[in-house]
C-alpha cells in the first residue's frame, strides 16, 4: 500500500465510524478529490461530513477551531504548506491557547493536514517546508509521518488527540510504497514515545553497535533504504532514528540512540538556521556532551527560495549524496 493510500482509507475509516469527524478543505469535492487526490472518493460516499470550501485559510481554520471547541472533530486540508502562513494568527492565537486560557474545560482537537516540500517544480511558493514556524508554539503538536509507519493510523492518533495537531505530509511520498517491515538489507522497528506516537528505528545491519546515527523525519525517508543499503556494502552501520512527533521532541529515546553511536547526523528539508536540527544539535549537546566523539554534522536546504528550474532545485535541496557524504565524513 502507498503512503497516498493508506492515508485514504484511514479517513475513510474516521467517517465510517467516529461520528464527530468532518473534513473539509478547497478543491475536496470529488470526482477531483483534492489537490494531491488524499480524500477522493470520500465526497461521494459522505456528501454531508466532507465540504469543499471558499478560498481562505484563515476562515477555515476558524471554523475548524470553533467546531473543535463545540465536541467535533474536523480535519482541515490546506492545499500547500506553504498556504499555512495564511492561517497562522488563528493557530497561534486561538487554537493553541482555548486549553490553557480556559483551564482546561475545553477541548481543541483539530487536525490541520497540509503536504510540505519540494522536488516537484513548484516554485518558491509551493514547495517549502515551513514546519519550523510551528515549533515554539505551545501545546500543539506538529507529526510528520514517514514510509516506515502507517501515516494512516498516525492520522487517526492526530484526530483522536485533544490537542491541535499540525500533520504534515511531504508531496514526494504520497506514491511510496510503505516500508513498515524489513525489508533488502533494512531493519525496522517502532517504539512509542510517551505520548504513543510511534518513533522508527531502521538499521542496515542486524547485531554489533552503530558507526553513526542518523536523525530525520517525514519527507527525507523517501532516501533512507538506498542510503543504508549502499553504506552496509561499504561495511559502516548506520541507525536512522525517525520520530513521527517531531515537535515536542522525544528528546530521551533519540538521546539514548545518538549516544550508542557518538557520532550524530541530522537531515531536513527546510532550511537549517533555527530549525528542527538547530533544536535536536542543542538538546544532544545538553545531554550528551561528554558521549559525542566528533562534532554533530547538520544537512538541510540552503538558505534561500526554493527555484522552480529543476537543476536549481535539486542543488538548494538536501540530497541522498548530502546525507550520504556526511555519514562517510562522520567515520574519517
Amino acid at each position: 500500500m502507498t503512503y497516498l493510500e493508506n492515508l485514504n482509507q484511514s479517513l475513510r475509516e474516521l467517517l465510517e465510524t467516529t461520528t464527530d469527524v468532518i473534513i473539509f478543505g478547497e478543491d475536496i469535492m470529488d470526482p477531483y478529490g483534492g489537490a494531491f487526490k488524499v480524500t477522493r472518493g470520500l465526497q461521494r460516499d459522505f456528501p454531508q461530513r466532507v465540504l469543499t470550501t471558499p478560498i481562505s485559510e484563515a476562515a477555515l481554520t476558524g471554523l475548524a477551531t470553533g467546531m473543535s471547541l463545540r465536541g467535533l472533530r474536523p480535519i482541515l486540508e490546506i492545499m500547500f504548506g506553504d498556504f499555512t502562513s495564511l492561517c497562522m494568527d488563528q493557530i497561534l492565537n486561538h487554537a493553541s491557547k482555548f486549553r490553557i486560557m480556559y483551564n482546561d474545560q475545553v477541548k481543541v482537537p483539530i487536525t490541520i493536514r497540509t503536504p510540505m516540500g519540494g522536488g516537484r517544480g513548484y516554485g518558491p511558493t509551493h514547495s517549502q517546508s515551513i514546519e519550523k514556524l510551528f515549533f515554539g508554539i505551545p501545546d500543539i503538536r506538529v507529526v510528520a509521518p514517514c514510509i516506515f509507519c502507517e501515516p494512516g493510523r498516525l492520522l487517526t492518533q492526530a484526530v483522536l488527540d485533544d490537542r491541535p495537531v499540525v500533520f504534515v505530509e511531504h508531496k514526494l511520498l504520497y506514491p511510496v510504497e510503505l516500508m513498515t517491515a524489513d525489508g533488502p538489507g533494512v531493519h525496522v522497528e517502532n517504539h512509542l514515545d510517551i505520548s504513543g506516537y510511534p518513533i522508527s528505528v531502521v538499521r542496515n545491519y542486524s547485531s554489533g553497535k552503530p558507526d553513526v546515527s542518523l536523525f530525520t523525519y517525514g519527507g527525507m525517508t523517501r532516501f533512507l533504504p538506498s542510503i543504508l543499503s549502499r553504506l552496509a556494502q561499504e561495511e559502516l552501520k548506520i541507525v536512522a532514528c525517525v520520530p513521527s512527533l517531531i515537535k515536542p521532541l522525544p528528546t530521551d529515546f533519540m538521546g539514548d540512540i545518538a549516544a550508542a553511536a557518538g557520532r550524530v547526523v541530522i537531515a531536513e528539508e527546510g532550511t537549517g538556521q533555527w530549525g528542527w536540527g538547530a533544536e535536536l544539535s542543542a538538546r544532544f549537546q545538553e545531554l550528551l556532551f561528554n558521549k559525542l566523539s566528533k562534532p554533530i554534522r547538520r544537512i538541510a536546504a540552503l538558505q534561500t527560495i526554493i527555484p522552480a528550474s529543476k537543476t536549481l532545485e535539486l542543488a538548494v535541496l538536501p540530497s541522498a549524496e548530502n546525507i550520504e557524504q556526511a555519514l562517510l565524513e562522520m567515520v574519517e
